[in-house]
């Protein structure tokens, strides 16, 4: 009995191992990667469209809407951010309105192109006073296997209120969530003492966290990155800005050995970018860049090229 079951296992190692490869013996190459930014038009209405790159730097229009917006009081889609999870599934948030709603919008798909059926999230639900929840961003912690979901709320008269009004004056709150159904109640996520909006978490290694956020106060709406040893914070050494002032939407990704921020330059209507290694020093790399005309901001993220070329061909 005992030589049977070895026989099992044994021929079943085999079948694992030579599954990875062609039918000549030689290992089947992974299959190609490409950059996708997701993005949306204003007024915000239409739904989520899809940018591609194939080296972060040049970027294409995906022709099509592929979901329209179907849930909160302004049924709106701006913001969209997307992770895959380990389990190859896209996951998707965005903000639904734009004040008077305590929740985002989430759904999820396989292939980008056929999506779940949307949830309305009402994260801040706990706090009748809450004015709004913009931008929410995703991050998939490997380590944990938490998705985090990190936005922007403003509580009326709960922070040191500085120049804005008290209905403008936000923080950065967080939650987590393993499978979109349970969520941890809302968090604070970080307080630079000033209104803040539009948070980006970059991991660069173990126990090594950049939080890329948006001071939102009259003159600045400039970029700002700050440093932490976990996801969730606590984060801190703020740089300075290294963004011009009217400036908002930062989406990071690593390419080659610097990472990419790239960001809405909306005074001067132009999509913008930097590079850094470190996140201390910036370059501007806006003569290196290409963004197609009318794109708001997104997040960025990768998908194989068969994802891409079902993109493409599905609304033909």
């Amino acid at each position: 009995m005992k030589k049977i079951l070895l026989l099992l296992v044994t021929g079943t190692f085999l079948f694992s191992c030579n599954s990875n490869k062609k039918d000549n013996g030689e290992d089947a190459p992974a299959e190609k990667e490409v950059y996708m930014f997701t993005s949306f038009h204003e007024p915000a209405t239409d739904g989520l469209r899809l940018l591609y790159s194939y080296d972060g730097y040049k970027w294409d229009s995906i022709p099509g809407i592929f979901l329209k917006p179907d849930v909160g009081r302004d049924k709106l889609m701006r913001d969209p951010s997307i992770v895959k999870g380990a389990d190859s599934t896209f996951h998707l948030v965005w903000t639904c309105s734009w004040k008077g709603d305590p929740a985002f919008g989430h759904a999820s798909s396989k292939d980008l192109v056929n999506w779940s059926e949307q949830q309305y999230v009402p994260i801040m639900a706990f706090d009748t006073t809450t004015v709004n929840v913009w931008a929410p961003e995703l991050f998939y912690e490997d380590e944990t296997k938490d998705f985090i979901i990190v936005w922007a709320s403003t509580i009326p008269f709960k922070f040191e209120k500085g120049i804005e009004d008290e209905y403008n004056n936000h923080r950065l709150y967080y939650t987590k969530t393993k499978d979109f159904k349970d969520f941890t109640k809302a968090e604070l996520l970080y307080d630079p003492g000033y209104s803040s909006i539009d948070a980006v978490i970059v991991k660069r290694a173990l126990s090594d966290y950049v939080l890329v956020f948006k001071d939102n106060t009259r003159p600045e709406r400039n970029m700002h990155a700050a440093f932490g040893k976990s996801a969730t914070g606590p984060y801190e050494n703020p740089t300075e800005k290294f963004t011009a002032n009217f400036t908002e939407g930062p989406s990071v990704v690593k390419v080659g050995d610097e990472w990419l921020i790239y960001f809405d330059a909306y005074e001067k209507k132009s999509y913008d970018a930097v590079s850094t290694k470190d996140f201390k020093t910036f370059t501007d790399v806006n003569d290196k860049i290409s963004i197609p005309e009318g794109h708001k901001h997104g997040t960025i993220f990768k998908a194989s090229e068969s994802v891409l070329k079902g993109l493409l061909s599905a609304k033909k």
